[in-house]
């Protein structure tokens, strides 16, 4: 002990340092004081001082009652001392207790008889201020109690991460009582969970200082051996008084439910993300194999490792029969798409590939109960009844498939296909909210894909009308003729343009292309009408002029279409044609020397419109020109201005040495997008040279 009364550090004969003495005592101010047998003061400690405030030199040598006691304690204070001399037990009591500054203090006293070596008594006392004493009982009660009681786990570990203390809240969550923590490491305590990881912050904790506050951890232990928990993980150093490192503490909070609850949100959030993202890319077109890759984009990581899509064949309008109650069925894959190793891919076939399913597969009777079949965990039976063949599924099992989902496309009541999702690399099952979520992509799809099946169908209608009414012209003797027809992506757009070559009398030749102002089949069929009409009437011998103006009066009785329209009478004879125009525009003229030009003609106006005259302008047309006949839908666009169009149609019409079938075929692939609107027709005319 030094002068000052702390204590340093030392060391036993084997050289171990020596714990250090508890910091409590000092905190308390416990003084020591003792009596010889007639009760004067022997010994007064430096606490002593301090308590009472009287140094030694004074009380030495005094009796106690008279210098410490106060007045209403006097008494009582030496019947007290009186009964521990004879009897040699000690007695403890709170007394009230003069101090040097003439006050009086609460004094918690603890006597003790102690035999001298004459053969009398000494008394022995600790005294130690009784309200230090009360509030350091009331911060004992309050930690303990709370300690006791609290939901929040909490345990102390020694300098070797080994417990020393936890309380019932960290039994509980552990699933061991008490003395199987105490002495044992966090790798004996839960065998079962990964404590590396808490170790290592444990141990960084213990020589570094820095706390860490809130850490997620999850893991399974004795309390709940089949169930994940999530916990919220504090860990603090703990120093004695002197700076001593003790040990370490933890507080352990088990968050699952809130874990459990934010992880559900984000999985809702997922699944809203993925069917607005769903909304968004799904059925941007009306095409059959393009809806299916859009499914497929979409489920692709987000929902599944991977994914199919299988159509029906029947539903693809290739004549075969409907899905029968037993047998396999026919299906053709539109989509695959992997997150998973290459060799996946190829064991679902190619797409555009047919494959029969048979009757056991799962994908046939989704087909036929039109209901979801989910196999949270997949083994090596389930596989060969979700591969096409015994090579496939051993692909699958190569890649470590563990779930599956298949999930029909039905539409109006009716299966259309399935789609089959799988999981490899992510290693959680499918659940009831995946095969919901699945089923709302998959119906969103199955209505894009009957609409394109519809449209489809329309489509094709409209597209056989349209080309059954166009004419396949034999060139006269007199000129070289090319022409072209190009139907518009969507089905309501398909129906308005044609072209025609009627041969006249005295070698002369009729070249006509038109435009009905309307789309689908009931525009397809006002247009064989006036190609009719069109052929009729130039066989009368009529000038241009009046053949469009009979066609005006037909067409007015087409209600509500109108059309556009470019007629051509040429003459081999003089190199002449007779040219009038119904709102059409103007044609090109290519000659045989020189730059390419667009005719300089009277617009006119519509047929159908009624009530206006249509003008006949004549122009040259020698041997090895050129004359370009089109319809709008080659040259007019949203984004482009019409001038700027045509000064395209002219540079591209300029290129020499061209076959008129060329010609047409560059039109169509500099001018024409694959996604416009409308239809087109072309048709190109050259004379011949004369014999």
């Amino acid at each position: 002990m030094t002068e000052t009364g702390s204590f340093e550090a030392d060391s036993d004969s084997s050289g171990r340092p020596l714990e250090r003495p508890s910091g409590v005592l000092d905190a308390l101010g416990v003084a020591v004081v003792a009596l010889d047998a007639a009760g004067r003061i022997v010994l007064w400690g430096p606490q002593a001082e301090q308590l009472f405030g009287y140094p030694a030199r004074e009380v030495l040598g005094r009796r106690a009652t008279r210098l410490l006691a106060h007045d209403s304690s006097g008494e009582l204070v030496a019947g007290e001392c009186a009964r521990m001399v004879e009897t040699g037990e000690g007695w403890a009591r709170v007394l009230p207790v003069r101090t040097e500054d003439g006050g009086t203090r609460q004094v918690e006293f603890r006597w003790t008889r102690l035999p001298g070596d004459q053969g009398d008594f000494f008394a022995l006392g600790i005294a130690t201020d009784a309200s230090k004493v009360r509030d350091v009982e009331r911060d004992i009660a309050l930690y303990t109690q709370s300690i006791a009681q609290s939901p929040i786990g909490l345990a102390v570990l020694d300098t070797d991460l080994r417990y020393v203390a936890v309380n019932p809240a960290m039994e509980r969550f552990h699933g061991l009582p008490a003395k199987d923590h105490l002495g044992r490491g966090l790798g004996e305590v839960l065998p079962s969970a990964s404590v590396e990881a808490s170790e290592a912050v444990a141990r960084d904790v213990l020589e570094s200082g820095r706390p860490q506050i809130d850490k997620f951890s999850m893991g399974r232990t004795a309390a709940d051996p089949d169930n994940d928990h999530a916990w919220s993980v504090s860990v603090y150093r703990l120093e004695g008084p002197h700076g001593q490192v003790l040990g370490v503490a933890t507080s352990v909070v088990d968050i699952t439910d809130r874990y459990d609850a934010i992880t559900a949100a984000a999985q809702a959030r997922r699944r809203l993300g993925l069917i607005a993202e769903g909304s968004a890319r799904i059925g941007t077109t009306l095409d059959i194999t393009q809806t299916a890759r859009e499914l497929a984009d979409v489920v692709v990581p987000g929902l599944s490792d991977i994914a199919v899509v299988d159509v029906l064949d029947s539903t693809l309008g290739h004549r075969r029969p409907a899905v029968l109650d037993s047998g396999p069925v026919l299906v053709r894959t539109l989509a695959v798409k992997t997150a998973c190793p290459t060799e996946v891919a190829p064991a679902f076939g190619t797409v555009d590939q047919l494959a029969d399913y048979d009757a056991d597969r799962l994908l046939t009777q989704s087909v036929r109960t039109g209901h979801p079949i989910m196999v949270a965990h997949v083994d090596e039976e389930d596989l060969a009844r979700i591969a096409r063949d015994a090579e496939a599924a051993a692909v699958l099992a190569r890649s470590g498939i563990h779930s599956y989902l298949a999930i029909p496309l039905a539409a109006q009541g009716e299966v259309r296909g399935v789609l089959s999702l799988m999981r490899g690399p992510n290693p959680l099952p499918f659940t009831a909210d995946d095969s919901i979520l699945a089923g709302e992509l998959a119906g969103r799809t199955a209505v894009s894909l009957d609409n394109a099946r519809l449209y489809q169908s329309v489509r094709n209608t409209a597209v056989t009308l349209q080309r059954s009414l166009l004419p396949r012209p034999a060139p006269p003797e007199s000129l070289e003729v090319a022409t072209r027809y190009q139907p518009a992506v969507a089905t309501n757009e398909v129906g308005g343009d044609w072209f025609d070559v009627i041969p006249l009398a005295g070698d002369r030749t009729a070249l006509v292309v038109g435009d009905v102002m309307g789309s689908g089949i009931d525009a397809a069929a006002a247009m064989g009408r006036l190609r009719t009409a069109t052929a009729t009437l130039a066989d009368l011998d009529l000038s241009p002029a009046e053949v469009l103006r009979h066609l005006d009066k037909i067409t007015a009785g087409l209600e509500p279409f109108f059309a556009t329209c470019i007629y051509v009478e040429y003459d081999p004879h003089n190199d002449q044609c007779r040219i009038a125009g119904a709102g059409h525009l103007p044609p090109a003229l290519i000659p045989a020397s020189g730059p390419s030009e667009l005719l300089d003609l009277p617009s006119g106006a519509p047929l159908g419109v009624g009530g206006v005259p249509f003008e006949t302008t004549t122009a040259p047309l020698y041997p090895g020109d050129q004359l370009v006949l089109y319809t709008d839908g080659l040259v007019e666009t949203r984004r482009d201005a019409i001038d700027d169009r045509l000064d395209v149609f002219l540079r591209v019409l300029d290129g020499p040495g061209r076959s008129l079938e060329e010609t047409c075929d560059r039109l169509l692939d500099t001018l024409r997008d694959p996604h416009d609107r409308d239809d087109v027709a072309i048709l190109i005319a050259r004379p011949r040279p004369r014999p």
